[in-house]
């Protein structure tokens, strides 16, 4: 049986996986599938949804067997009906980025963004920073325009003036920093923990156990690599970029890889409390058509295996 696996560069553990050919020694009949080769989903306004195409694509033909994100994917697709279960997490991405304003835009706290523009990548971790921002200072998801920007061109639309407020991620970031003087309204570490994460179909994992350790532990593996070679990791990415057309730094991305952690962990039940929170509250402020109980996406023997292949690479 052929197994799919899903891929995007804004999940660095998987993209990378998908040059080096470990998991080829362990499932020979692997498909990879490129999300960006999908056909997009129907545009979702910012302001009432979100986008479900990650996990929509794990139950539609023509699409991915396992896929690894950030973390608000999983909370939709469990709330739109989907019946999928959580692999594993990451370490902490607090680093990764942050919500900032320019200096001298005369915002200086996140209950200052009432009624302003604020960038997001919607969907993405970056949803779920705004909103945890949001509702610590007292507002809901109505009291701001939330607009939706490619991970790449928010820091444009802050310097020309389109966005009062942005969630930025490195490597992006950095050309903003360069560009300007930024304002911090709110880290990530002070709201949330921010792991990548990876997530499958139920019945995938109870039929092809099997499969699911094999991509478990080439992963683990593939991130030991990263870990080990942070330059040539990142030129991956940044030879993606150019062959598109694009411009990219490679001290940046080697820069953003080394302060990104890797290795695949068991979801923990301070992860989950952090998810349960997101589905609440993005259900709360009319994101999500209804909450949900994630703790219901938990199968035990996952986080097992997990923790095996952790022993097995420090053997």
């Amino acid at each position: 049986m052929s197994v799919r696996v899903g891929y995007f560069p804004h999940n660095n553990s998987l993209f990378v996986l998908r040059h080096r050919g470990i998991l080829e020694r362990r499932l020979p009949d692997v498909e990879w599938v490129d999300l960006r080769t999908l056909p997009p989903s129907q545009r979702i306004d910012p302001k009432t949804g979100l986008p479900s195409l990650h996990s929509d694509w794990l139950f539609t033909e023509g699409g991915y067997d396992f896929i690894g994100t950030g973390f608000t994917p999983p909370v939709t697709g469990l709330a739109n009906g989907r019946d999928l279960v959580y692999v594993g997490i990451s370490g902490p991405r607090v680093e990764n980025g942050r919500l900032v304003t320019e200096a001298n835009s005369g915002i200086r706290t996140v209950a200052d963004l009432k009624g302003k523009r604020v960038g997001i990548a919607h969907g993405s971790w970056q949803t779920t920073l705004l909103l945890f921002a949001l509702d610590r200072a007292g507002l809901g998801w109505s009291d701001i325009e939330p607009i939706e920007t490619d991970v790449r061109d928010g820091g444009a639309a802050l310097l020309n003036g389109d966005l009062d407020a942005w969630v930025g991620a490195y490597p992006g970031l950095t050309a903003v920093e360069a560009a300007t003087e930024l304002r911090t309204l709110i880290d990530t570490e002070s709201v949330f923990s921010h792991p990548s994460l990876w997530f499958t179909r139920r019945d995938f994992a109870v039929d092809n156990r099997a499969a699911l350790e094999a991509i478990i532990a080439a992963l683990q593996e593939s991130d030991a690599w990263i870990v080990a070679n942070p330059r040539e990791a990142a030129a991956y990415f940044v030879d993606d970029i150019v062959t598109r057309g694009d411009t990219a730094d490679l001290d940046a991305w080697e820069a953003a890889l080394r302060g990104r952690p890797f290795g695949v962990n068991a979801v923990t039940e301070e992860f989950l409390d952090e998810q349960q929170h997101a589905a609440d509250l993005l259900a709360a402020n009319g994101l999500l058509p209804r909450t949900v109980q994630v703790r219901a996406a938990v199968l035990p023997w996952i986080g097992e295996a997990v923790e095996a292949t952790k022993t097995g690479a420090a053997a």
